[in-house]
């Protein structure tokens, strides 16, 4: 039972409407699987919560027997700390639930729900929150960490349309946080990480998007210099409706991509356009393509905004080797873009790539002190992702991606988006990526968990007293 023993489990059985596994219970394997193959760890126990009463329960239960907790909501954890050998995984992927009020244009959400089920309850109404840019990420880690996707630039990073979370704190209690209540619990939740308590819902403002047009271009990856010149310039100065993330990457099989590119190393942009598309707006502002090189491959369609957010789930599916780091960037300089360039030439998996996700436009509307996301100025934050279905090829893709990342670190602002943070960071490193903000976070933390029981994240100590 590793570190609780059989009694005590039975006891925590008896206490939850949910299931709690543990080995060798059917179901456990699965249960203890994230997206992230790369990690394999065995907690003593999982418990299901489907409630906040059953979330209540099991961190009473993990606080009177002092087993170590991790919190897990959609399992997209990178780095995995979503599980820890011997410990007790509190498991929210029972809570996929969302009501969406499409008067109000609100959603709430459950904690163990994916961008899939929001996408899903929302576009029957026309609506959306901006968020990721998988349908299989979860709501409460992407939204924890700050959250930006295909939206951002047009409506801003998904803690911009957070309206309320109901959290369960250390000591057990139940609290709604919004600007109204909780303010500073509130404000933390917004870019804090998974720091300050389990959230079992969130309350979500709406926008209105339904078809948006989708445009996907690549170019040899010898003119990844050419392109990124072009890109720096080209999109900061576009109107919100358009966003593109840049990438390097391997074309792979199958439509919409010609046979002929199939397999060679590419870099290109997947855009997003939320502005007139009966205007033909989209090929009019996308003419400008042609400017940094001829496109080996440039393709436009409508598309329903939840089959974008679906394009990629088929291509790289849970259960493959992950290994990732990143950082903010203000600006793409001649030195950074010539590293780019070096290390798209040396892709060396057909699933690796590097993702410049714009964080401009609508991002920048908020103040820079108004959540705990500290990264205002950023205009793009980028994720080095050596990815691979063989674990052979572990120690390759990670090598590839702490080479890359280390030339190109020198030419960032420093710090990274919180979930593109890695395993075993230092605390100076998830210092910087709070930059002036940490210190409030801390003491937030003192207030709400001068324990520093939920400790298994990029981890926040509480001030001293």
């Amino acid at each position: 039972m590793g570190g609780i023993n059989g009694t005590a489990l039975d006891t925590l059985r008896e206490g939850l409407r949910g299931p709690v596994l543990a080995p060798p219970d059917p179901g456990y394997d699965e249960a203890r699987s994230i997206y992230n193959a790369m990690i394999d760890r065995r907690p003593a126990a999982i418990a299901q919560c489907v409630d906040a009463a059953d979330v209540r329960t099991t961190i009473s239960f993990a606080k009177d027997t002092g087993v170590e907790l991790a919190v897990r909501g959609g399992g997209h954890s990178g780095p995995g700390l979503c599980l820890l050998d011997d410990g007790l995984v509190l498991d929210l992927s029972p809570m996929r639930w969302v009501r969406v009020d499409p008067e109000a244009r609100t959603a709430q959400v459950g904690g163990g729900s994916q961008l899939g089920d929001v996408d899903h309850a929302t576009h029957t109404f026309g609506l959306a929150v901006p968020a990721g840019i998988m349908s299989t990420t979860g709501v409460g880690g992407l939204t924890l960490g700050g959250g930006h996707g295909h939206l951002t630039r047009k409506y801003g990073l998904t803690i911009d349309s957070l309206l309320a979370a109901d959290v369960v704190l250390a000591d057990g209690s139940f609290v709604t946080a919004s600007e109204k209540d909780h303010p500073d619990l509130f404000w933390a939740l917004r870019g804090g990480g998974g720091n300050f308590g389990v959230v079992t819902s969130f309350t979500f403002r709406l926008h209105p998007v339904h078809t948006v047009g989708v445009a996907v271009t690549v170019w040899p990856i010898d003119r990844t210099s050419e392109v990124l010149r072009w890109y720096r310039e080209f999109l900061p100065a576009a109107p919100p409706d358009l966003t593109g993330f840049f990438a390097v990457l391997v074309v792979p099989p199958g439509p919409p991509f010609p046979d002929p590119i199939h397999g060679q190393k590419m870099c290109g942009v997947v855009w997003c356009y939320t502005g007139d598309l009966e205007a033909n707006r989209l090929e009019e502002v996308l003419a400008a393509v042609n400017e940094p090189a001829p496109p080996a491959f440039h393709f436009t369609t409508p598309m329903p905004y939840p089959a974008l957010q679906t394009m990629f789930d088929e291509l790289i599916p849970k259960g493959l080797q992950w290994y990732w780091r990143g950082d903010f960037l203000d600006t793409l300089s001649d030195a950074a873009i010539e590293v780019h360039e070096r290390y798209g030439q040396a892709i060396p998996t057909d699933l690796s790539t590097l993702h410049l996700y714009p964080v401009d436009g609508a991002a920048h509307q908020v103040g820079a002190d108004d959540t705990a996301w500290a990264y205002r100025d950023a205009v793009w934050s980028g994720v080095i992702g050596g990815i691979d279905p063989d674990p052979a090829n572990a120690d390759v893709i990670r090598q590839w991606c702490v080479d890359y990342w280390t030339d190109l670190h020198p030419h960032s602002m420093g710090g990274s988006y919180v979930n593109f943070l890695g395993a075993q960071e230092s605390p100076e490193r998830v210092r910087t990526t709070y930059r002036g903000h940490y210190d409030r976070l801390a003491s937030i933390k003192r207030a709400y968990d001068p324990d520093n029981f939920f400790r298994a994240n990029q981890n926040i100590a509480p001030a001293a007293a």
